[in-house]
C-alpha cells in the first residue's frame, strides 16, 4: 500500500464521520466508498521479478499501445508506450538493473495519455539508467486526470531490476526506450505488469579491449 492512499482514505473517513454526526448516517456512504476506492487504487502488490539475463521488464502495469523503432543520432532505439487506466496499479518500477545517470522533470500540458502527442507535450519525468545493455530511458508521463508524478530516487542511485521508484497518480502513461536490436517479447495490445512482465531481451554492450602499453607488446 502506497502511503498516499492511507492519507486520502483517512481524510475521507473523517469527512464521513463528521457527516454522519451532523446529518444522517446514509450521507456518509459516499465519502466512505471513496475512502475504500483510494485504498484500492494505491495498492502496491509484490511481484516476482524475472532473473532472465538481459531482460527489460515493464516499468508499469497497463496496456502496450505502441512499439516503434527509431533512429536517434545514428543509433537504432526501441520505443514502447504503456497506457495506465484508473484501474491499473500505478506504482512504477525500474525496467533494468543499473545506475541512474540523469533525471529531468519537464512541465507541460495534461492531454489524454492515449494521444501519441502527449509523449512530447505532457508534463513528464524522464529518467536515464545506465545498464549493461546501454542507456535505458523511462518516461513517467502525466495524463488527462494525472496531476502529480512521484519519483523517489536520485541521480547516482543503484537500481535493481523491478525495484520500485515512484508512481503517477490516476490515468497516465509510461514510456521506455532501449536498444533497437532487442528481442521483443510483447506486442501492441498486450496487458503487462510492472516488474513482472518481460518486454524485451537485450544483448550486453560489448566493451572495447583494454589498450596495451607499447612496452607490453612482444
Amino acid at each position: 500500500m502506497v502511503r498516499d492512499g492511507i492519507y486520502y482514505a483517512l481524510a475521507l473517513i473523517a469527512v464521513a464521520a463528521l457527516l454522519a454526526w451532523l446529518t444522517v448516517p446514509a450521507v456518509a456512504v459516499v465519502p466512505s466508498l471513496l475512502a475504500a476506492f483510494f485504498l484500492w487504487f494505491f495498492r502496491d502488490p509484490e511481484r516476482a521479478i524475472p532473473n532472465l539475463p538481459g531482460a527489460v521488464v515493464s516499468p508499469a502495469d497497463g496496456k502496450v499501445t505502441s512499439i516503434t523503432v527509431t533512429d536517434e543520432n545514428g543509433e537504432r532505439r526501441t520505443h514502447v508506450s504503456i497506457f495506465l487506466n484508473v484501474f491499473d496499479v500505478h506504482v512504477n518500477r525500474s525496467p533494468v538493473s543499473g545506475v541512474i545517470e540523469d533525471v529531468r522533470y519537464h512541465k507541460g500540458s495534461f492531454r489524454n495519455a492515449m494521444d501519441p502527442a502527449c509523449a512530447a507535450v505532457n508534463e513528464q519525468n524522464v529518467v536515464t539508467i545506465r545498464s549493461d545493455a546501454g542507456p535505458v530511458v523511462m518516461k513517467q508521463i502525466a495524463g488527462l486526470l494525472a496531476r502529480r508524478i512521484v519519483f523517489t530516487k536520485k541521480v547516482g542511485d543503484t537500481l535493481g531490476r523491478g525495484e520500485r521508484l515512484g508512481l503517477i497518480k490516476f490515468g497516465s502513461r509510461t514510456d521506455i526506450i532501449f536498444a533497437g536490436n532487442a528481442e521483443m517479447k510483447v506486442s501492441v495490445g498486450d496487458h503487462v505488469k510492472g516488474g513482472a512482465s518481460v518486454l524485451a531481451v537485450t544483448q550486453p554492450v560489448m566493451q572495447p579491449p583494454p589498450i596495451r602499453d607499447v612496452a607490453e607488446v612482444r
